[in-house]
């Protein structure tokens, strides 16, 4: 019998864990959902001023003027394009872009891609607004009425209730049914949002895209150098721990095996000096076993495992010279080559900055949202990284091997790197990651 209870009592635990992870899951979602709804109501009204532009233009063009100005709204047009795929991309898979299309308004009339984004207009600038009004206005409307009844005893007499607009709360049980109303936009908000994100992002991602009639060379060029980046990374990386050992610990074992040879040799004639040889052997030992440690931590810290980035990135402020802030937001945890490309940037990053910068300060920030992780390295130093500085080593523009070992790690995910750093500071280092999960 108390088999059988602990049995029920533990798969009672497993379900209560399994609702938890739902109602995690299910609010993570809506969360998510919403900010992509309000992300994609900015390029919606966006989207709504270029239409009527392009309306405009249409009917100017009947006396002239509209063919003059035609170029103009179609570059907006494009632009605006490229903006939506670019969003799209922070929160979901990669929207690959077609050859860039023309702005002459004869050949923007027989193009298809031009067409296509035409098309996405409009979709984006009625649907896409609604579902972005929307997607802003739930929230608000949930909030408004779920906590009615903390604030309607202060409310003046005969106004509306209801975000709605009707009704009029005289009694707690009245104020009680407004605030079920704002449970019930709650109960619409974690069901209807992810779709309705998806809805108004599947324009976008259908007719922004590259149709399987676009020449895609770039795109594979891109790849086949991305690929060779992360090639000439790993053996870069084979070559660091290849010399780490050679010239570190396989240097100190081998003066561990000369000296206990020794100290066998006099063991027997003269004790003093055995015993001697074999402290210096025990101490050799101990540094072979901590360049061994070290060498561990560096092809992949265990505090990434134990601690989480947060927790990697606090112990890399910690050590470093400079004081250092940190600032961590990453909800949800990336795939571990990924965390572990963004541990190396940070502590290469702020080595040189202790080293090179003359810094009185550093900041890390870490924010992960819509698949992306961007991390941010700013210091108040004397500026000139990449440069005629020696902050990432003495590589000229491109930077020294530091930064260039930065690049190919981030290459290597497909990531962006961004390198501000003028003469005088500050110098700001930002990278971008997919997540990969």
């Amino acid at each position: 019998m108390t088999t059988s209870a602990s049995e029920a009592g533990g798969g009672a635990a497993v379900q209560r864990e399994s609702f938890k992870d739902i109602a995690l899951r299910t609010l993570s979602a809506a969360g998510r959902a919403i900010a992509q709804l309000a992300s994609g109501l900015n390029t919606a009204v966006l989207a709504a001023l270029l239409l009527l532009w392009l309306a405009l233009t249409a009917v100017t063009s009947v006396v002239g003027v509209g063919l003059l100005m035609a170029p103009v709204p179609l570059r907006a047009l494009h632009a605006l394009a490229g903006r939506e795929r670019a969003r799209l991309a922070r929160r979901g898979p990669e929207v690959v872009a077609p050859q860039p299309p023309p702005t002459r308004l004869r050949a923007a009339l027989v193009d298809a891609t031009t067409h296509r984004e035409l098309r996405w207009l409009v979709r984006h600038s009625t649907l896409g607004l609604l579902l972005g009004l929307l997607g802003v206005l739930l929230p608000i409307t949930a909030v408004r009425d779920t906590a009615f009844p903390l604030y309607w005893t202060f409310m003046p007499e005969n106004t509306t209730a209801t975000s709605l607009g009707i009704g009029n709360a005289q009694t707690w049980p009245d104020a009680l049914a407004v605030a079920l109303l704002g449970v019930g936009w709650i109960a619409i908000i974690l069901g209807l949002a992810p779709g309705m994100a998806r809805l108004q992002s599947a324009p976008g991602r259908r007719l922004l895209a590259a149709g399987p009639d676009v020449d895609l060379s770039l795109r594979v060029a891109e790849l086949t150098a991305t690929r060779a980046a992360a090639l000439d990374a790993h053996a870069t990386e084979l070559r660091r721990i290849e010399r780490s050992l050679h010239d570190g610990a396989q240097n100190r074992l081998v003066s561990v095996a000369v000296l206990l040879g020794a100290a066998r040799r006099m063991v027997a004639r003269d004790p003093a000096g055995a015993d001697e040889l074999l402290e210096r052997a025990q101490s050799a030992a101990e540094m072979a076993l901590a360049e061994l440690r070290t060498v561990a931590r560096g092809i992949l810290p265990p505090v990434l495992a134990d601690r989480g980035l947060a927790g990697a990135l606090s112990g890399l402020a910690a050590d470093c010279a400079v004081p250092c802030r940190i600032d961590v937001d990453v909800p949800e945890r990336c795939a571990a080559s990924v965390e572990a490309t963004a541990y190396f940037v940070v502590a290469e990053a702020l080595t040189n900055i202790a080293k090179h910068s003359g810094a009185r300060h550093a900041v890390v920030t870490a924010r992960g949202s819509g698949g992306r992780l961007v991390l941010s390295v700013e210091d108040d130093g004397r500026g000139g990284a990449g440069g005629t500085s020696q902050a990432f080593g003495s590589g000229g523009a491109e930077g020294g091997s530091g930064l260039t070992g930065i690049r190919r790690r981030i290459a290597a995910h497909d990531g962006d790197l961004t390198l501000t750093s003028p003469p005088g500071g500050p110098t700001v280092l930002t990278v971008d990651l997919p997540c990969g999960r």
